[in-house]
C-alpha cells in the first residue's frame, strides 16, 4: 500500500510567502517527493532561487523532462510548461493553456491522481479565480487527500475558498502550521485505490500535448455557444464539471470565472473600439457640415450637423458604459 508519498502544491498571487513557510518546516528525511506549481510567465527568472533558499534541508530543483522521482525532493515547475507525473518520472508538457496558463496547477494535480491515487496530497494556497480547483476535486476521485490554506490566511482568498466548494477538503490550515501537517500526513498510510475517471486520464494527456480531436472531446464534453479567447474556436462544457469547466478543440480550458475575466478584458476592449470609430465619425461628419455652410449649402450642412451630434450621443452612451464596466460589482456582504 505504502505511504502517501507525492505532495503536489499549487498557487498564485500571495503563495509565495506560505510555500516559503512550508518549505522551510518539511524535515530532511521527508519520504515524500514534492512538486511545486506557481503561475509565473514564460520567461519567469528568479523563482527557482526564491524558493531554493527557503526550503530548509530539502534540495530544489527545476522540473526536467525524465527525471526520476525521489523522496526528500523539491521539483519545480518550468516556466510555459506543463509540470506532469508518468508514474516514478517527471514529464514537461507543451500542451494548450489552462486558464490562460502554463504550467497550469489542475494540469499537475491531475496528473498526480492518475498516477499515484491515494498517495497523493494535494495542497492549494493562495490566488486568484478558481485554479486548481478542479485539480484538486481530480485528486480526491482517485482516493488523494485535499488540503487548503486556510482563507483568512491566505492574501487572495479566492482559489482556496472555490476549491472547498468545488470538493471536499480534508483538512484546511494555515501557511505556518501546514509544513508539519505535511510532515505527518506523508508518514500514515496511503488509502484504497479508486478507479481513475476516464476524463482525468484525457485531460493528462491534453496537457501533455496530444491531440485533442472533436471525437475525444464529444466523450466528456458538450459544444456551447461560447467562443475559446484564445484561439477563437467553438468551447464544450465539461460533463458534471465541479467546478464549471470548458475546452475546445484545440484543448484550451477555462474554468467558468477564468473565461468571464478573458471575455471582460475583451469586452472593454471592443467598445473602446466603437468609441473611437464613432467619435471619429463624429468629427469626420462636423467637418462635411463645416464645407457645406462654407460652401452656401445650409440644409446640407444642418443635416451633417445633426448626424454629428447623434454621433456624440452614442459615444456619449459608450463612454458610460465602458466607465461602468470598470466599476467593481456589487455584491450582498456575508453573513
Amino acid at each position: 500500500m505504502g505511504n502517501r508519498d507525492i505532495i503536489v502544491i499549487g498557487g498564485s498571487a500571495g503563495a509565495t510567502a506560505p510555500l516559503k513557510q512550508i518549505l522551510g518546516r518539511l524535515p530532511a528525511d521527508l519520504p515524500a517527493a514534492v512538486f511545486v506549481v506557481l503561475h509565473i510567465p514564460a520567461q519567469g527568472i528568479g523563482i527557482l532561487s526564491t524558493v531554493a533558499s527557503s526550503a530548509g534541508p530539502l534540495p530544489v530543483r527545476q522540473a526536467e523532462n525524465g527525471m526520476k522521482i525521489e523522496p526528500g525532493h523539491v521539483y519545480l515547475g518550468a516556466p510555459d510548461h506543463h509540470l506532469l507525473l508518468a508514474g516514478d518520472r517527471v514529464v514537461l508538457g507543451r500542451g494548450p493553456r489552462e486558464n490562460m496558463v502554463r504550467p497550469a496547477i489542475d494540469a499537475l494535480f491531475r496528473s498526480a491522481a492518475l498516477y499515484h491515487g491515494p498517495r497523493v496530497v494535494g495542497v492549494l494556497l493562495s490566488g486568484l479565480l478558481s485554479d486548481g480547483a478542479a485539480g484538486l476535486n481530480a485528486i480526491k476521485r482517485c482516493g488523494g487527500m485535499a488540503v487548503v490554506q486556510d482563507p483568512a490566511d491566505a492574501i487572495s482568498d479566492e482559489m482556496p475558498r472555490r476549491a472547498m466548494e468545488a470538493t471536499t477538503v480534508d483538512l484546511c490550515v494555515s501557511g505556518a502550521t501546514m509544513g508539519d501537517v505535511l510532515s505527518e500526513l506523508v508518514r500514515e498510510p496511503a488509502g484504497a485505490a479508486l478507479p481513475v475517471p476516464p476524463e482525468i486520464r484525457l485531460e493528462v494527456e491534453i496537457a501533455a500535448g496530444e491531440r485533442v480531436g472533436s471525437d475525444n472531446l464529444s466523450a466528456i464534453a458538450d459544444p456551447v455557444g461560447l467562443t475559446c479567447p484564445a484561439c477563437g474556436g467553438v468551447l464544450s462544457e465539461v460533463k458534471e464539471a465541479r467546478p464549471m469547466r470548458f475546452r475546445c478543440q484545440v484543448g484550451h480550458g477555462f474554468t467558468a470565472d477564468a473565461l468571464a475575466k478573458e471575455q471582460e478584458g475583451r469586452v472593454d476592449e471592443a467598445l473602446r473600439v466603437a468609441l473611437r470609430i464613432i467619435e471619429e465619425r463624429a468629427e469626420l461628419v462636423q467637418r462635411m457640415a463645416a464645407d457645406g455652410r462654407r460652401s452656401g449649402r445650409a440644409a446640407v450642412a444642418e443635416m451633417y450637423e445633426a448626424r454629428a451630434r447623434e454621433y456624440r450621443e452614442y459615444a456619449n452612451m459608450i463612454r458610460r458604459v465602458v466607465l461602468k464596466s470598470l466599476d467593481p460589482p456589487v455584491g450582498k456582504p456575508e453573513a
